[in-house]
């Protein structure tokens, strides 16, 4: 059994082997069209563009229904179809409350977005078979 430290992909050529292996990504604290300028917008608004399938899984806007054209879940585990990778928008502090969650959603990978990083959650993910890429 590999150790769970591979999972914690660093490398350039780790990140495209996720790239490559990934159609259907969960967003979590995706935003809405009305925050179309903030990173968590914006960001997977290029990758539905560039063929992904997005799941948006907002942490606020408890009245949106929709976003990028698809519906919205309020947690990972309520998606129905499995997920590829769960894409996350969060800050760091706010991570190990959506733990479990994530862990519920079985993705092959966690990608914690520029700025975020937290080893503790990286560690039982890597732990669990998940592949995470921190800060990137």
């Amino acid at each position: 059994m590999a150790d769970w430290q591979d999972n914690l992909v660093e490398s350039r050529e780790g990140m495209a082997a996720i790239l490559k292996d990934t159609r259907r990504i969960a967003v979590l604290g995706i935003k809405t069209e009305a925050q179309s300028d903030q990173p968590a917008f914006y960001v997977p608004q290029y990758m539905a563009e560039a063929g992904y399938e997005i799941v948006p899984v907002p942490v606020y806007y408890p009245d949106v229904t929709e976003i990028l054209g698809e519906p919205v879940y309020r947690t990972l585990a309520e998606i129905p179809e499995p997920v590829d990778m769960v894409n996350v928008f969060r800050r760091s502090r706010d991570i190990p409350p959506h733990l479990f969650d994530i862990l519920a959603a079985k993705p092959k990978s966690v990608w914690l977005q520029l700025g975020i990083r937290n080893d503790e959650v990286a560690e039982t993910l890597a732990r669990a078979g998940i592949k995470v890429v921190q800060d990137r």
